[in-house]
Order: structure tokens, then sequence, then C-alpha cells
């Protein structure tokens, strides 16, 4: 059976049919998009105008805020746009593109994190060789790499999920259309060979996470060996927000994708939705005070190995 014959539109998770409760919905997503909107502008803006932002740590704010707004601008709009014009709908074309842009966006985004892992490994465990191997081509390649990574996979899972025959109807029950949403509508047993992609996925995602969860052993290594209290702080303050927001992406996301159908609920999966799309998953140069600049973290480091007598602290990390 073709989809694009039998099914010429779905049907996104139902609104109340209260006004007033629509409308809620409608500034919930305001007030949660809105400013992430505006802190994402200004990290774009402020990179791009400010030479003394354009470090390694910057490089990866700066494409991450983009990837940050294309998450917001695939599932947001159109759900806002339904509860104010108390409609369901979206066309079956649009329901691939929110798919292929959102995977493509959130999964360049968690290579983007773990690029930046090891930028914060660098950073505090070698500063003295941060500019070398952390130079400004590097920096352009690793991004160009994520990108690329993030739109191969994603093409790869939406031609897959779209090439499946749907024989449960076309109502999807979420505020954007997603890949678990979609697998329960096909037919029985012809999602198995998606599912085997999303394990494949969760493999390679769970080896990320052993890369990123040993760069971040090794730097909870070296920073307790920095004489400064203040040294300390700056690079605690500088990576722990990134791994408590790489944390969330993969938690939420793996057990969106990879939970059993029998403890699968509406409310739960909306909850899961919202965390990792509309809550944005990733650190603001806000919560990285000082990267980049002369009383930065890969600073302070320098500045206690110099006054350290004896073997150098950092490089055994």
């Amino acid at each position: 059976m073709s989809n694009g014959s039998s099914i010429t539109h779905c049907l996104l998770l139902p609104f109340p049919d209260m006004q007033e409760l629509q409308l809620w919905h409608f500034w919930l997503f305001v007030g949660i998009s809105l400013p992430e909107l505006l802190g994402n502008g200004l990290t774009i803006t402020s990179t791009a105008c400010n030479q003394d932002l354009h470090t390694p740590m910057y490089i990866f704010l700066f494409n991450l805020s983009h990837l940050d707004l294309g998450c917001i601008f695939t599932a947001v709009p159109r759900s806002m746009a339904n509860s104010l014009w108390d409609t369901r709908a979206i066309s079956y074309t649009a329901c691939a593109a929110q798919i292929f842009f959102f995977l493509f966006f959130i999964l360049t985004e968690f290579s983007l994190l773990t690029i930046l892992s090891h930028d914060c490994y660098v950073a505090i465990c070698k500063p003295l060789l941060y500019g070398t191997i952390l130079g400004s081509r590097a920096c352009v390649h690793k991004a160009a790499a994520a990108w690329g990574i993030g739109f191969l996979t994603a093409l790869l899972h939406t031609t897959n999920v779209f090439s499946l025959p749907l024989c449960q109807g076309n109502a999807v029950e979420q505020f954007f259309c997603e890949i678990p949403q979609i697998l329960k509508l096909s037919c029985s047993h012809s999602y198995l060979r998606e599912v085997g992609l999303l394990v494949v996925d969760t493999c390679l995602a769970c080896g990320c996470s052993v890369l990123v969860v040993r760069s971040y052993v090794q730097i909870l290594r070296a920073v307790l060996r920095i004489p400064s209290e203040q040294g300390c702080h700056k690079a605690f303050s500088t990576c722990l927000p990134h791994l408590a927001m790489l944390s969330l992406l993969v938690s939420t996301s793996a057990f969106a994708y990879l939970k059993p159908l029998s403890i699968s609920s509406p409310p739960l999966d909306l909850v899961l939705s919202v965390l990792y799309s509309v809550v944005p998953p990733h650190p603001r140069p806000p919560l990285y005070p000082n990267v980049g600049s002369q009383d930065g973290p890969t600073n302070d480091c320098i500045r206690s190995r110099r006054r350290v007598s004896g073997p150098p602290v950092i490089i055994c990390c």
C-alpha cells in the first residue's frame, strides 16, 4: 500500500473544546519558546559581532543556537497555530518534513554536544595545547561533520519510516509528528526495520555518552587539583551545565523512542516530547562565565600551573 496515495493528511493531538484552554495552550508555548528565541538570537548576534567571542567554545555554541532555533520552529509553530484555529490537520508532506528536520536538528545537536565535551576537556586538562588542538579550521571541520551526520541519519530514518504501510488510521497522538507515533500507525511487524535502526542509533549514542563521561571524569580529576578556588568554580560552572543538559537530552529522547508500547500513554509522551523539543537541551553562554576571556577557566588553569612548584598538575589528568 502506498502511503502517498492512501493518506493525504494526519491528525495531531486534539485540543480541548474550551476556547480558554486552547488559548492557555497557545500562551504556554509562547512563554516557553520566547525566552529561548531571544536567548539564542542574542547568542548568534553576540558571537557574530564580537571578535573576542570567536573561540572554539563559542563557535560550537553559535552552531547550537541555530540548531535550537530549528528545533523550536519545527515543532512548536504548527501546534500553536492549530490551537488558535481549532484544527488538528497536517498534510502528509508536512508531517514527513517535520520528522526530517526535527531529527536533523536534534541529531546534529547531540553530535555537537559530544564534541563540546571534548572542547571542555582540552580547555581544562590541556590548556597549553588548547589553541593547537582546537584551531579555527579544526572547529569548522568538526562542526561540518556533525551537520553531515545529522543530515544523513535524518534522511535515512525519514525515508525508512514513510516507506512503511500505515494500517492504523492517521491520528498522531502528539503535538507534532515524530517517529514513535508514526510507527504506532504502521502494519504489524512492518515497523521492525525502523526499530532496528533506532536500536543501532541508541548504541551509537551510548558510545558517545561513554566518551562524554570519560571526558568529564578527566575534567573532575584536573579541577580538583587546581589550587585556586576561583579557578575550580569557573571550571565547574563551565562544564557541569553542559553535562546536565546533555544528560537530559539523552535520557528523555532515548526513553521516548525506545519505551515499550505497553507503558506508552498520551500524557507521558507529551511530557517527554516537550522536554527534548520545546525545552532546548543544551547549555547557554551565560552558564559559561567568561569563557574565552582573560579570566576564563583555561587561563586560571595555566596560571595555577605556573604558581605551583613541582610536577605539572594539569598534564597529569
